[in-house]
């Protein structure tokens, strides 16, 4: 379990908003999410999507988030195991608590056009995926979002928002696995510094580089 996570972690390398916008489309909210949350924090919940005669949840975790664009962020799991996901603007660093070891990666290479550029990268969505409405459902409106790239782990991913907001995420893999992602607790553009983004190693944490 704590190796399916940790590589949904790495992938993922998710407000007040004018009323006007609950009547906008889902590509609109979430183009205008992109142009004016310059930072933003809340708490997310995470798995994956069993499906069969009952459909089933799997590797469930949750934690928080905080970011600030373009590409500084910190994604940190509480639960089943304490992992963080943090970057700088130049680096990320993948921290797992328990086995008390650090991973760095160049936060371009890592970011790309993985989901993790929708919501901390810039604001230009339309360089690096393709987007469309898709049908409404859960009382909200969903975008298709599919990466121009094929160096990607996710063939495509929907985000459902409300009101401006994303609520929720949800990733397909090549696999033909479905991650699902909820948001609560959004809060659009909290005050936050550089410095809050600086990682710090922690004492005699094992550190790769690559």
């Amino acid at each position: 379990m704590r190796s399916c996570i940790y590589k949904l972690a790495q992938a993922f390398l998710i407000l007040l908003i004018v009323p006007a916008l609950a009547y906008a489309s889902a590509i609109d909210q979430l183009k205008n999410f992109s142009a004016t949350a310059h930072s933003a924090k809340g708490q997310f919940q995470q798995a994956q999507v069993k499906s069969g005669e009952k459909i089933r949840f799997a590797n469930a975790a949750s934690g928080t988030f905080l970011f600030s664009r373009p590409g500084k962020f910190i994604w940190t799991y509480n639960k089943p195991y304490e992992q963080i996901l943090q970057a700088d603007g130049i680096r990320l660093y993948m921290y797992d608590k328990d086995l008390n070891q650090v991973t760095i990666k160049k936060l371009g290479d890592a970011l790309g056009s993985s989901p993790a550029a929708i919501l901390f990268g810039s604001n230009d969505l339309e360089k690096n995926f393709t987007l469309k409405n898709a049908a409404p459902h859960h009382g909200c409106e969903w975008v298709e979002i599919i990466p121009k790239t094929r160096d990607t782990p996710f063939e495509k991913i929907t985000i459902g928002m409300k009101n401006g907001i994303p609520e929720a995420m949800e990733l397909y893999d090549s696999l033909g696995q479905l991650t699902l992602v909820k948001f609560t607790q959004f809060e659009k553009n909290p005050p936050v510094s550089a410095g809050m983004f600086r990682f710090v190693v922690p004492k005699g944490a094992d550190v790769y580089e690559n």
